[in-house]
């Protein structure tokens, strides 16, 4: 005699609740959903771009960036992390990458002991050199297909638009803290 049972229990699970659709976007708001698209799709063209352009120099972009945001003088992680807009954690991986390389050095901060700054090496300025030495064509090629009044237009339109997207973040951390 089996002790299992002849048939299965029927268990009723409880489906969530359906979710309203939601209301629909202002015009304002698929504009602003239509850049943000576009946007990201640029975002990852010009990192494949970086990279080809890097190549060259044994770099990527990621490492590239943080090279630059050292040319002109020392800068903390968490300093290089704010110019580029990125998690502090992932560009101090990148330091330390380059630092491995012998393409930067940590040197102390005399404003703050923890926080120590990253400061090119010559082989750092050497291959940053050579990513530049690519990239001026590259630019300036691009930049005559699309005109510089309309690039110094884009970039002012560019910067309103990431000025209301950091006040809308702050506020919803703002609001998030009240909750």
């Amino acid at each position: 005699m089996s002790t299992v049972p002849d048939r299965q229990h029927a268990v009723k699970i409880d489906a969530p609740d359906p979710v309203p659709d939601p209301a629909p976007r202002t015009p304002a708001g698929d504009a602003f959903s239509g850049l943000v698209v576009r946007v990201f799709r640029l975002s990852g063209t010009l990192a494949d771009e970086g990279d080809a352009l890097a190549r060259p120099a044994g770099q990527t972009t990621a490492r590239w960036q943080v090279l630059a945001a050292t040319e002109d003088a020392p800068r903390s992680v968490a300093d290089i992390a704010r110019a580029l807009g990125l998690a502090r954690q992932s560009v101090q991986r990148v330091a330390d990458a380059l630092e491995s390389g012998g393409f930067v050095r940590y040197e102390d901060n005399p404003r703050h002991r923890r926080a120590r700054h990253v400061v090119l090496t010559e082989a750092g300025r050497d291959a940053l050199r050579r990513i530049q030495a690519q990239q001026r064509p590259w630019a300036d090629a691009i930049g005559g297909r699309v005109g510089s009044r309309d690039l110094e237009r884009l970039n002012a339109l560019l910067d309103r638009v990431a000025r209301a997207v950091d006040a809308a973040a702050a506020a919803r951390v703002r609001d998030a803290g009240r909750a």
